[in-house]
């Protein structure tokens, strides 16, 4: 196994809730947007955001596909571990890219086949490469909660200061959709906990902004702050995560962060 490699609002008046507003957008980006539009209070100071990790690279322009590589990227999409292996072995590479930048092994990450993946680990692939949209299958798999995913990737060198498109490491999004197991696995790895996406927030604030505060955030929350989570770490507007929980109604999460210290 190779080592983990480390780096160091509220709404202004009733509006429907933004899935309604946008369906196809992912929460973060219709926050962004909301605050872009004027709909969230103005900006205050910028949070001190800790170092990040550079931009990823962006991935190798589209090279012409072997028959054996169509049939590899085809295989690994449908999770055919079987097929997989024959075209391998057929010659084709296992770095291959689709049109959208996707490697094998993050097409069998989408498709949630965990020994497919675990093949293509074994034959070599690189779970850092990441695609047009920035996701690697150690980002992606975090972000879905594919804990065994995760897991195989952490031990196949994945790199924990990787960011996705919104400037974020995996435990962020992990912490926003309320993926318990893989939070914990990967507060395990030197990931940093207090690491500021690009719209300024970190992994505690996305659990509070984009929690429900039910039992498995307030967990969550918990592990963040045992891990060194920054209890006062505000958002670009210089709201706190206790501030927001207030404001949210979540109650025992807010207990919790008062417990820790948050103001």
């Amino acid at each position: 196994m190779h080592g983990w490699r480390a780096s160091g609002a509220p709404i202004i008046g009733p509006m429907p809730p933004f899935d309604l507003l946008a369906p196809r957008l992912p929460r973060r980006a219709l926050m962004c947007g909301a605050i872009g539009l004027g709909l969230a209070a103005p900006r205050a100071a910028w949070a001190k955001a800790p170092a990040k990790a550079p931009a990823a690279a962006k991935p190798p322009p589209p090279v012409p596909l072997s028959p054996q590589d169509q049939q590899l990227l085809a295989a690994a999409r449908a999770g055919d571990a079987a097929a997989v292996r024959r075209a391998l072995d057929a010659g084709a590479a296992i770095e291959a890219r689709d049109a959208d930048g996707r490697t094998p092994v993050l097409l069998a990450t989408l498709a949630r086949h965990v020994p497919t993946v675990r093949l293509l680990i074994d034959r070599g692939a690189n779970v850092n490469a990441q695609d047009r949209q920035r996701d690697s299958a150690f980002l992606l798999a975090s972000a879905q909660g594919l804990t065994e995913i995760v897991r195989a990737t952490l031990g196949a060198g994945a790199d924990v200061a990787s960011t996705n498109r919104y400037g974020g490491t995996g435990l962020i999004p992990a912490c926003e959709r309320g993926h318990l197991e893989t939070v914990r696995l990967l507060l395990s790895t030197p990931i940093d906990v207090n690491h500021v996406n690009d719209l300024g927030w970190t992994a505690l604030l996305e659990t509070v902004v984009l929690g429900d505060g039910s039992a498995t955030y307030v967990q969550i929350a918990r592990l963040l702050l045992a891990r060194g989570a920054q209890v006062n770490l505000a958002d670009r507007q210089g709201v706190t995560p206790l501030r927001h929980a207030e404001r949210r109604g979540q109650r025992r999460v807010a207990d919790l962060l008062r417990a820790a210290g948050g103001k």
